[in-house]
């Protein structure tokens, strides 16, 4: 698990170099079918309650892991674009400091219980959900660096 909190908590770091030196209208561009840098960020954001949620689940031992809003309506109707980027870069940040806190407070029987996550359809326990979350930053790091 530290490894994967490690991670997880560079992320916001990881926003504020790649971005640091673009322009608002950069920052706000969208390529053909691709979401803009602001909305990537926006997204990431906006996935924290998920993972929040996630921690409930498993604190309540539940079965199933909540499913994620595939759509993506929260992000869709967000309308990151006009925003400031330092100010989604912080709200991040702040969201994900209190979900890494979370999963550095699971008691041992909550970090070995495992819950089928609802797509993926295998059992995971809050190291895996973790790593999946950073594999999930990976790739939006990866399409903001492109």
């Amino acid at each position: 698990m530290p490894n994967v909190l490690a991670r997880l908590s560079g992320t916001g770091a990881r926003l504020k170099e790649i971005t640091h030196l673009l322009t608002n209208e950069f920052l706000a561009a969208k390529n053909e079918n691709d979401c803009s840098i602001k909305e990537h960020i926006g997204h990431l954001s906006d996935l924290e309650s998920l993972h929040e949620g996630r921690i409930d689940d498993f604190l309540n031992r539940k079965e199933i892991l909540r499913a994620a809003d595939m759509s993506d309506a929260g992000t869709n109707t967000a309308d990151h674009n006009q925003k400031n980027t330092g100010g989604l870069i912080t709200d991040f940040i702040n969201k994900r400091n209190r979900f890494v806190s979370r999963l550095e407070s699971l008691d041992d029987d909550t970090q070995h219980f495992q819950a089928m996550h609802p797509r993926l359809r295998i059992r995971m326990r809050p190291v895996d959900m973790a790593c999946f979350t950073a594999e999930h930053d990976d790739h939006h790091l990866a399409s903001i660096s492109e």
